[in-house]
């Protein structure tokens, strides 16, 4: 059973992306040298899952990652990509193996599960990780919080996970990011 992470950066007030879908309030904070959590959700990620508010952000900000392989490898190397979406108008990244599938989260999970050997990177949004955790699927939470509010947005994770189930394992503080790392007991 791979062990499914959500890995992402949030901002004090929880928000995931801003009001208009964007993530470049992440990019003026500065993260510091500390690569060891990045080298090790890479470590243990064979595979990412994401929203299509998500891939489309991604694409929109590096166009590059469509016009060839190169760009995508860079940050994800050759790892296959599940998208969420009821889009129709996508374009599919070049290189990787890029599904878009949409509905139940778990049959999804139980494809990708036979398919690669390792952990499950889910790289966003919010609601798409609570349906993993609606479904008894999610296992982390590694939270990037930054220095700044935006007041309103996509939130990190809709849904209600008491301590009875997340535990904090480990506190990392990198630049001006703090990053906390959770532990979530499967339902």
């Amino acid at each position: 059973m791979p062990k499914v992470t959500y890995f992402t950066a949030t901002s004090l007030d929880g928000y995931v992306a801003d009001e208009n879908s964007s993530l470049d309030w992440l990019f003026e904070t500065e993260h510091g040298d500390d690569e060891t959590s990045w080298e090790r959700l890479m470590a243990e990620s064979a595979a990412l899952v994401m929203g299509g508010t998500t891939y489309r952000w991604m694409i929109d900000h590096d166009p590059e990652m469509l016009t060839g392989p190169e760009k995508w490898q860079e940050y994800y190397d050759e790892r296959p990509v599940w998208v969420f979406t009821h889009a129709t108008d996508l374009p599919k990244v070049q290189g990787p193996q890029v599904q878009f599938v949409q509905g139940d989260v778990k049959p999804v999970y139980d494809e990708i599960a036979a398919t690669v050997d390792g952990g499950i990177w889910l790289v966003g949004g919010g609601d798409l990780v609570g349906q993993f955790d609606d479904a008894g699927l999610l296992d982390e939470v590694v939270a990037g919080i930054c220095p700044v509010t935006l007041g309103a947005g996509a939130p990190l994770l809709p849904r209600r996970i008491t301590s009875k189930r997340m535990s904090v394992i480990d506190v990392l503080q990198t630049g001006q990011q703090v990053q906390i790392r959770y532990r979530i007991e499967r339902r």
